[in-house]
């Protein structure tokens, strides 16, 4: 079973494309999770139109784009995981190609194009633009794991829930399955991911983050890992 845990938040300008670009590469027994983060649009009505008994609504009890995934996370039944952003469209065949690679490897990512809300391309390869590869030293420094292009098995969840304060959701996930698990970068591109000035994250982007508060940053995450593993 597969399960695609999807975290929205006034995402009604775009999120019909998106569901419907995951709905289609779904099988009955499937799931997609939509958490919401108290949204005041019409994006839940957006995704409750579809009818679709495969989408199952929750709301957060936590504000914040990490809180949501969390909770959509907790919520899931799959042994397979995919993560969703509410505004990008998925490669028809995204699932299933990603899906193969899971069974030799507990996390899978795969590559993206970034584009903007028209879906025109900006960067054809975000793995070339961002140097994207595995390795816990080269993550650790900078950070090549990107939530909307992740797939993993149930066990990875288990073993990164709960998420730590100030950490980003992917960045975690995939720092905990490069130190407990094996990962696999997959070169293929598989989502557009749209870019359109009020996305919840900046991948894609240039970091505004001052140094120090990135080395403090970095310090909390290790001592999170190492606690972790005990």
């Amino acid at each position: 079973m597969i399960s695609v845990c999807m975290a929205v938040k006034n995402g009604a300008s775009y999120i019909d494309a998106q569901v419907d670009s995951i709905l289609s590469q779904l099988n009955h027994s499937d799931e997609l999770i939509v958490s919401d983060d108290h949204s005041t649009d019409a994006t839940l009505d957006i995704v409750r139109a579809f009818k679709d008994q495969r989408i199952k609504i929750c709301s957060s009890p936590r504000h914040g784009a990490t809180q949501n995934f969390e909770f959509a996370l907790s919520r899931s039944s799959g042994e397979f995981i995919f993560l969703a952003d509410q505004d990008d469209v998925w490669h028809p065949h995204k699932i299933s190609t990603m899906r193969k690679y899971l069974n030799d490897f507990e996390l899978v990512i795969c590559n993206c194009s970034l584009v903007d809300e028209k879906l025109q391309p900006i960067i054809g390869s975000f793995f070339e633009s961002n140097g994207s590869g595995p390795g816990f030293l080269k993550n650790l420094l900078s950070n090549s794991y990107m939530g909307c292009c992740m797939a993993f098995r149930k066990s990875v969840m288990q073993k990164a829930l709960p998420f730590p304060a100030d950490t980003a959701h992917d960045h975690w996930i995939g720092m905990v399955a490069e130190l407990h698990f094996k990962t696999f970068f997959l070169e293929e591109s598989l989502v557009m991911h749209r870019r359109h000035g009020s996305n919840a994250s900046t991948s894609g982007e240039a970091s505004t983050v001052p140094h120090i508060k990135r080395v403090s940053q970095r310090y909390q995450l290790v001592r999170n890992l190492i606690s972790r593993s005990l």
